[in-house]
């Protein structure tokens, strides 16, 4: 999957909360949207989402974090499998390719 920032931010309405933002995520990519973490900044909740790219390369990257078998990363196709989307609780946005 090639993700087209352009795209997604002029499709993108002006979210208010994190559920509304996350709603709208996961109707645009569906499984490929995965809750990975969340934090506290500066007294605001974050979320962390992975949107994925290369189904078969992120799911081989994801197990290798349970496998007592220590892999090493050889290129950066495993970083390329996915892209990181942050949601703030306000609604907030941050992708990275």
């Amino acid at each position: 999957m090639n993700l087209d920032l352009t795209s997604i931010y002029e499709r993108m309405p002006d979210f208010k909360s994190h559920e509304e933002a996350r709603a709208w995520f996961k109707e645009e990519f569906g499984d490929d949207f995965l809750l990975r973490s969340s934090d506290e900044i500066n007294g605001k909740k974050v979320y962390y989402y992975h949107v994925v790219k290369n189904p078969e390369v992120y799911q081989q990257y994801m197990e290798s974090f349970a496998s007592p078998v220590k892999h090493e990363i050889t290129d950066m196709g495993t970083f390329e499998s996915y892209s990181t989307l942050e949601i703030s609780e306000d609604g907030g946005i941050s992708l990275t390719i």
